[in-house]
């Protein structure tokens, strides 16, 4: 290719406009890492391990690396990266943050009812749910196979028991990065708002930006100033919400969204231009706060998954973790 031909290529790959990707694969990382290695000790040792450590901080990243890979999938997937929140708290003018409807067959109907649906307005609070859920009910079957299998005293069944608590403990990690990146994207203010890449077209009296400042900020902006040690240094003590998982999501994502003013305020003032402290500061304590609540989920989980049921027939957790029933069939499968 000549110079003329591949700076005409350039020049048509720059104008096509790309997905956003909250943090990029830098901040990412670093939300997944640092929730990992802050994570209580009493949670499983094979959570704290450094490989464990490492591969969430890299399947943090597969939401988004999963894009693109066709019109169902990304069409289906992309909306639960984002909610539209607008200044009033509510969901382009649908539901409220606060008060979220109890399923996502719910929420499209409430928003339907305002002129909206799902795929427009994002269904992030859902992805973060769901993944927590999932990740519940994946550390159940592990605390159920950890203390079945020394039980167990047929050497067919314990080696199985053995090799599915192996596959769980990989499940576990699969299941933490994608929901390390969906809380990750919660604490990214632009994933939080309806002026997710510039003011957009609501008033606008302090004139803010109405340029395409997402990407700029999450990725190049972050990659170049915010580092690991200044992340953990900002990260906060953990917290136990003692609330129903819905709404301390909802409490979470209200947060972020209460970011968003001073986003553009910090953006009018040149927070964001070059190497500026101020801009600095603001990402590295929003990429903290992901890893924080990150770190706070999993905990949270780990100690949901002691009271729940597992399997087919389904076992109490409690029940087979003491011996007062053997798991092998709920964990097998009697089908």
């Amino acid at each position: 290719m000549t110079l003329k031909p591949l700076r005409l290529a350039l020049l048509l790959l720059a104008a096509v406009p790309a997905p956003a990707f909250a943090w990029g694969g830098a901040g990412h990382r670093m939300v997944g890492e640092e929730a990992m290695r802050a994570l209580p000790p009493a949670l499983p040792a094979f959570l704290r391990a450094p490989a464990a450590v490492a591969a969430v901080g890299e399947l943090s990243r597969e939401p988004d690396r999963s894009k693109g890979s066709g019109k169902i999938h990304d069409s289906n997937r992309d909306p639960g990266h984002f909610v539209d929140l607008e200044d009033d708290g509510r969901i382009l003018g649908g539901p409220a943050l606060a008060a979220l409807p109890p399923t996502r067959a719910d929420y499209e109907t409430a928003l339907r009812a305002a002129g909206q649906d799902s795929w427009k307005a994002g269904y992030l609070p859902y992805s973060i749910v769901d993944q927590f859920q999932q990740l519940t009910t994946d550390l159940a079957y592990w605390r159920v196979e950890a203390a079945a299998e020394p039980r167990e005293k047929n050497r067919a069944r314990r080696a199985w028991m053995r090799a599915d608590r192996l596959r769980r403990e990989q499940q576990v990690l699969l299941t933490i990065g994608f929901l390390s990146h969906f809380v990750g994207d919660g604490a990214q203010p632009l994933h939080v708002t309806a002026h997710y890449n510039g003011w957009g077209d609501y008033p606008n009296p302090q004139g803010y930006s109405t340029a395409k400042v997402h990407g700029p900020f999450e990725e190049a902006f972050v990659f170049a100033n915010v580092h690991t040690p200044a992340v953990r240094a900002k990260m906060t003590p953990f917290r136990a919400c003692g609330c129903a998982i819905e709404k301390r999501v909802a409490d979470y994502l209200a947060v972020a969204g209460g970011q968003v003013v001073p986003f553009y305020e910090l953006e009018k003032a040149g927070g964001f231009a070059n190497a500026d402290p101020r801009g600095a500061a603001f990402a590295t304590v929003r990429v903290a706060a992901g890893a924080s609540e990150l770190r706070d989920l999993i905990a949270e989980a780990w100690s949901a998954s002691a009271g729940v049921k597992i399997g087919w027939p389904a076992v109490a957790v409690p029940d087979a973790v003491s011996g007062k029933v053997d798991p092998y069939e709920a964990l097998y499968g009697r089908n």
